[in-house]
């Protein structure tokens, strides 16, 4: 006789735990963003989804502060954008200045060489910026093709000043690249002020979101570099296809040129487009924009200054240049004597709470508690303050006095609510 009973299967339905990430990133999405995840999945070419595409780019546009026609997604994490805009600018033996002031300046690097380019960094040490003379120093001596910048390198948690930028590279004819993954959505990108030609994004920081979906915008000079190196996939070229006269573009996947012709009126052909990344990408971008950019910089500005209060009320000591931290992310010193593992291990096991460590350098020598998007209020920044000072005094921190912590951030709060 037959056994028709099915095999048990070999793992549980999913059920994560309930975290409040207070990490560098990614954080808790907000639920808006969740439900449109779970809307019905549609063609790429269906009128309804192409017009959500249209929306999405319009959105984005005041996301990025920018009048740039050219401003979609990159279907990737933060890093496909990156690895997009770079690919679709450099050639191999193209020269490149790239700032570098922590590991994601590193990263730049790291992918610039891939594309067989000449790099020239300009450095500061980790918990620093770079002094924009330093870097026009750079880019007069080595004239470039682009420059490439972090803004906030959540690593070392600072904030690099990029408005001259866009003024320094059209003195020396190059083009700009800005690595906003930490920053959109959290501290003001003023792509069209300062005059920057290319700006990526994630949504997994202060944007609220999750991980796959990477925001960009190109100014017209920076298409018609990537235009010039267009190059039409032979299996949906037409008779008359205009290829650029430039060598083209050594990613098909990460192909700007082609990503741009896919998110025009052509709308032709690249990849079957990520419909539930999309709808999540065009709901933060709404979160965002209800909200208010300057209420949103705000109110991270003053989670930030809630969090340092707090941690200084404790008795730790804050890692890097103050005059220069990221309002998002904040770097603290372990403390001398104290496993920094075993404390973000119990703030998880204990407190359902994580915080992050860093790389390199300061590979533990610092946690960073992050204070973005969905998760930056005044509850969460409360709880996770409690949670840690409850955990470092189990682990032996004589804190400097208790409870103090929680009272000087709930302070901060007040002080901005009776303005």
């Amino acid at each position: 006789m037959t056994d028709n009973k099915k095999p048990p299967l070999p793992f549980d339905e999913l059920d994560p735990p309930q975290r409040l990430l207070m990490g560098p990133g990614p954080i808790n999405a907000h639920p808006r963003v969740l439900r449109a995840m779970a809307s019905p999945l549609l063609g790429q070419f269906d009128p309804e989804f192409t017009t959500y595409m249209n929306e999405t780019m319009a959105l984005y546009r005041a996301v990025f502060q920018t009048e740039n026609r050219w401003t979609f997604l990159v279907d990737g994490t933060a890093r496909s954008a990156i690895e997009a805009a770079l690919v679709s600018l450099l050639e191999p033996g193209d020269r490149i200045v790239i700032g570098n002031f922590g590991r994601f300046g590193l990263l730049l690097t790291e992918i610039a060489e891939r594309c067989g380019a000449e790099v020239t960094t300009v450095d500061a040490e980790w918990g620093e910026v770079l002094p924009q003379d330093a870097i026009e120093e750079a880019v007069a001596k080595i004239r470039p093709r682009v420059v490439a910048l972090v803004h906030g390198d959540t690593s070392t948690t600072m904030a690099q000043p990029l408005d001259r930028l866009g003024e320094i590279c059209r003195k020396y004819d190059a083009l700009s690249y800005v690595d906003a993954t930490a920053t959109l959505g959290g501290i003001a990108v003023k792509t069209d002020e300062w005059g920057l030609d290319i700006v990526t994004s994630g949504l997994q920081k202060c944007m609220g979101g999750p991980s796959g979906s990477a925001p960009i915008t190109i100014s017209d000079r920076a298409a018609e570099r990537i235009f010039a190196r267009r190059h039409i996939e032979k299996g949906i070229a037409s008779p008359d296809a205009q290829s650029g006269n430039a060598p083209f573009i050594r990613s098909n996947y990460f192909d700007l040129a082609m990503l741009m012709d896919y998110w025009s009126e052509k709308r032709l052909n690249h990849h079957t487009e990520a419909t539930s990344m999309l709808y999540a990408a065009r709901e933060c971008a709404r979160v965002v924009l209800q909200e208010g950019l300057d209420a949103r910089f705000a109110r991270h500005a003053l989670a930030s200054d809630a969090m340092v209060a707090g941690l200084t009320a404790m008795g730790l000591t804050l890692f890097g240049d103050a005059a220069h931290k990221m309002t998002n992310v904040t770097g603290i010193y372990i403390p001398q004597g104290i496993d920094g593992e075993r404390v973000r291990a119990r703030m998880r096991t204990d407190f359902e709470i994580e915080i992050g460590s860093s790389f390199g350098p300061l590979h533990g020598k610092i946690w960073r508690i992050g204070t973005m998007g969905y998760n930056c209020r005044k509850h969460n920044v409360a709880l996770t303050l409690a949670a840690h000072e409850a955990v470092l005094k189990g682990e032996g921190f004589k804190i400097a006095a208790p409870g103090a912590a929680v009272e000087a951030a709930l302070a901060v709060y007040h002080e901005k609510e009776k303005a």
